[in-house]
């Protein structure tokens, strides 16, 4: 590692809401940074103002929050580089274009997008890659071709234009990726890639590499997608006479299938968001966030795809990641985004959690629905059901009896228990019910169970019995714990009403 101080950067574009790979991005550069008691700086790449989506930064900001990922330096944070939007740095990258056309490393094209357009459709036509570089730049319009006063005219008369990068031909350049390790291209398979456009602003090329020399950053780790413009920036760091930080490139998240990225309409399709949070402009899309996922469970997840701590461990805080993250432990393959998997993890947080905190988080939910419970009961209700339960969501499914009387009765359970007896059994047990004067848990099955010996009765047909009457369904916790936190007078309620109901059912 270097001596350097450590800055990394998040830098995405306000295209549209952040992708779950972006938000997996931002982590690793905050875990390594951290790890290395270094800084994170988030950085809105905006140049491509075509693309710009209203909402979009603030939403990369909002989600950043929500997963914990601190920035140290950015729009909202401030710093000593600022300012942190790209749109706000333009007259910066100017200077920079003209310092590479100065050196010979750059030049003006003049080609129009229909003379490109032509120009690719002839290659296409021929089975070929139109490619704009050193092998072809000599029979375009550019400052290469033309007369210097021709070049002087078209600049002044305001004709467009773009700066190209003038890579040098048949050149190996080697480079290292601290993920995938060293690499050798030749420069005749590389294009000449814009740089500068005759708007005033810059491609993402140019302005990255000014802005990540400028604000010092120390390793740039960003996604896959990049690995391709590596050896251009390189070759820009190299003609700026800067110093080129180190690079990492993180492997790819999958479909669940395992076979190409993973995407919004694998989602839609299977179910699950490939977002953090609810997207509400267009075409909307649901979040993690609203899908109930604690922010802690979906980081550790989001986490171990691409990367793994050598051990058996999978929960992590996010200090214990902090401690635990290193580079070197990023695979180079892509990683199989699991829905399943992921809520798995929010299981898991979910159990962690106490019932005062699940409780708290539950009674909202609980009043929607019109109902008001003590908060100690509402906490005793979660204890019962919270092990079947991954969601917050999830704890009305498990425990809406408590609340609500059966308004219908399993058809299988009633075909297997309920006979020409049951209505005189069930009321036998009513009135057991009724002559208890400790409405515990514990004094109730005490009370019942020796009524069931004394009388002979099956054990397993009478709670099941009960249990239909009270829940409507062989499902639930112990059967004793509904009675108590039902009360005495809803459960005497509840076995007469289920009685009257069953009572024209025979087997």
């Amino acid at each position: 590692m270097t001596d350097k101080q450590i800055r990394v950067r998040f830098a995405p574009s306000p295209t549209g809401p952040l992708h779950i790979g972006g938000v997996r991005t931002a982590l690793y550069n905050y875990l390594f940074a951290k790890h290395h008691g270094g800084t994170f700086i988030l950085r809105i790449e905006d140049t491509d103002q075509t693309r710009y989506v209203e909402g979009a930064e603030e939403y990369i900001m909002d989600a950043l929050d929500w997963a914990g990922i601190k920035v140290d330096e950015g729009i909202r944070e401030g710093g000593p580089f600022s300012p942190y939007r790209q749109s706000d740095r333009k007259e910066i990258y100017h200077e920079y274009a003209n310092e590479l056309i100065s050196k010979g490393d750059a030049y003006y094209a003049f080609d129009t997008p229909g003379e490109l357009e032509k120009l690719r459709q002839e290659h296409e036509a021929r089975g070929e890659t139109f490619n704009y570089g050193c092998l072809t730049r000599s029979g375009m319009c550019n400052s290469l071709t033309l007369p210097a006063d021709e070049v002087k005219r078209r600049l002044s008369s305001g004709e467009g234009y773009v700066i190209r990068y003038r890579m040098p031909a048949d050149e190996e350049i080697s480079f290292s990726d601290l993920i995938r390790g060293d690499i050798v291209v030749n420069t005749s398979t590389l294009d000449d890639k814009v740089l500068y456009k005759s708007d005033g602003m810059p491609t993402y090329h140019l302005a990255n590499i000014v802005d990540d020399h400028l604000m010092e950053i120390s390793h740039v780790i960003r996604g896959e997608e990049w690995l391709p413009s590596l050896p251009l920036h390189v070759m820009l760091y190299r003609s700026l006479g800067w110093e080129a930080p180190l690079f990492a490139h993180l492997p790819l998240l999958l479909k669940p299938t395992g076979k190409g990225k993973l995407s919004k309409r694998d989602g839609d399709k299977m179910g699950f968001p490939v977002f953090p949070l609810y997207w509400p402009y267009g075409e909307t899309a649901t979040g993690y966030r609203e899908e109930g996922y604690f922010p802690d469970a979906f980081v550790n997840m989001l986490a171990l795809l691409g990367w793994n701590p050598g051990t058996d461990q999978e929960i992590f805080s996010m200090e214990e990641l902090v401690a635990a993250f290193t580079i070197e432990r990023v695979g180079k393959s892509g990683s199989r985004f699991d829905p399943e998997k992921a809520k798995w993890f929010n299981n898991r947080y979910f159990q962690m959690k106490s019932d005062e905190e699940l409780a708290t988080l539950f009674m909202p939910l609980v009043v929607e629905k019109g109902f008001h419970p003590g908060e100690e009961t509402l906490r005793r209700i979660v204890s019962l059901v919270k092990e079947r339960a991954s969601f917050v969501k999830d704890l009305w499914h498990e425990a809406d009896f408590f609340f609500v009387a059966p308004e219908s009765y399993d058809r299988d359970v009633i075909k297997k228990r309920w006979n020409d007896d049951s209505p005189m059994l069930m009321r036998e047990l009513r009135d057991v019910i009724a002559g208890e004067q400790q409405f515990t848990s514990e004094a109730l099955e005490k009370r019942v169970k020796e009524w069931i010996a004394a009388g002979s009765y099956n054990t397993g047909m009478i709670l099941n019995l009960f249990r239909l009457l009270m829940v409507g369904a062989s499902r639930g916790p112990h059967l004793f714990d509904i009675v108590e936190l039902t009360g005495r007078e809803e459960t005497l309620r509840r076995l007469d009403d289920g009685i009257r109901r069953l009572s024209s059912v025979a087997s």
